[in-house]
């Protein structure tokens, strides 16, 4: 029986590289993404290379309700893989950022996000299988000066995710938070107006092997997943320190790449 995937975020990044092994393992696709032209690439790509279904949909994440507007969309489709990975940055003092650009984000990873796991889950839990991959972030474990909206919606992601994995423990449904830390993506690119803000090039993965390594911890069904030894130790670190410590260290770090 062929089962069913779906990705937000698919047209590029990590989403992509989660769609490419999701259609290595013959999953039909529904590929959700705001950029039409490459989600049409990407959809052409899939069918040519591996012979599966491709159904995309262009949706604003950030718009209220979207959610819904998914699932109508996809109308009966079980979905047996959800992966919430739509997100995006911004750089800068809470005071002098722009509020569309924050709430659009906290729409996108917070609101969007958890309605969506919401509908997709009652089927699942209904038919004992199921798995979910949640974009969280290695900035889920601390606060974040400068990018202060970012991490706090990832803390949201990693703490939800943990926490219904823990609920859902025994349906044969299983909830994976994905923590990566820098990754070279789009999403560099998106952080700042300004494309030399917020550049970060120290402890850079390659998108290709943090999404196997989320895919494969999803698979196992594991809470969360740390991918990079030194990502795992920063992880930790703010256990060991004060949270004010933890937070200078944090604003220094991303003074330190705007000025660079």
């Amino acid at each position: 029986m062929i089962k069913t995937a779906l990705v937000t975020g698919a047209a590029s990044g990590l989403g992509y590289e989660l769609t490419l092994l999701l259609a290595k393992d013959a999953y039909k696709l529904i590929l959700v993404d705001i950029d039409s032209a490459k989600l049409a690439d990407v959809q052409i790509e899939v069918e040519t290379q591996f012979n599966v279904e491709v159904i995309t949909l262009i949706k604003d994440l950030s718009l209220p309700n979207i959610s819904q507007d998914i699932i109508n969309d996809i109308g009966d489709a079980s979905i047996d893989v959800l992966i919430n990975n739509a997100g995006f940055g911004l750089f800068g003092t809470f005071a002098e950022t722009n509020w569309e650009r924050e709430s659009a984000m906290l729409n996108v990873h917070v609101m969007t996000t958890t309605h969506l796991t919401k509908l997709v889950l009652e089927g699942m839990v209904k038919r004992g299988s199921g798995k979910i991959l949640n974009m969280a972030s290695l900035a889920a474990f601390q606060p974040g000066p400068l990018m202060s909206i970012y991490y706090a919606s990832k803390s949201y992601m990693l703490s939800f995710s943990e926490a219904i994995a823990n609920e859902l423990k025994g349906t044969g449904v299983t909830v994976t938070a994905l923590c990566p830390g820098p990754t070279k993506t789009a999403f560099q690119e998106t952080v700042s107006e300004d494309a030399n803000d917020n550049k970060i090039t120290f402890n850079m993965a390659c998108a290709k092997e943090v999404a196997l390594y989320g895919y494969k911890a999803m698979l196992k069904g594991k809470s969360y997943a740390i991918p990079g030894r030194f990502n795992k130790v920063l992880a930790v670190i703010p256990r060991f320190i004060t949270r004010n410590a933890a937070t200078s260290i944090v604003r220094k770090l991303q003074a330190k790449n705007r000025a660079e």
